[in-house]
């Protein structure tokens, strides 16, 4: 309708019983619409519901066990790991030192590196094995197709 003052738009929009609504408050002159507020706010909500539901929401999952981990308990455990990566989840992979296993943190360096050998292909190391404490953790994310 142009540029107006916002008492003529006022009277407008009550003429037509509508509301007046700004639309880009920081705009110069700022920009109004005359419409039904509350169909434009159940427009906008409608909106916000259908962009979060587009959303790839990506989880953080966490695979734990020892450093002697028998041969067929870790290719269970990756079994389960490129399940959660084909969902596009990353993961933690935590080796948990118990008693004075900590003192050879080399054990379990080799259970990571034959776990990660079993996933190889569907996963990238995000980042690598670090000893925190009594456990040792590394992330990894599923590999991008492109």
């Amino acid at each position: 309708m142009g540029i107006m003052s916002s008492r003529q738009a006022m009277e407008l929009a009550s003429e037509r019983q509508l509301d007046l609504v700004k639309i880009a408050p920081q705009a110069k002159p700022p920009v109004c619409r005359i419409m039904d507020y509350g169909k434009f706010k159940f427009e906008q909500s409608k909106k916000e519901k259908e962009a979060r539901k587009n959303q790839k929401i990506t989880l953080l999952k966490e695979i734990r066990f020892t450093p002697n981990i028998e041969e067929h308990d870790l290719h269970v455990k990756a079994k389960n790991a490129l399940k959660f990566l084909e969902d596009g989840d990353k993961i933690k992979v935590t080796i948990r030192f118990r008693g004075r296993e900590v003192d050879h943190a080399s054990f379990g360096n080799q259970a990571l590196n034959k776990f990660i050998e079993i996933i190889k292909d569907s996963c990238v190391i995000e980042k690598p094995a670090r000893l925190e404490g009594k456990n040792m953790s590394m992330t990894i994310a599923p590999k991008q197709n492109s």
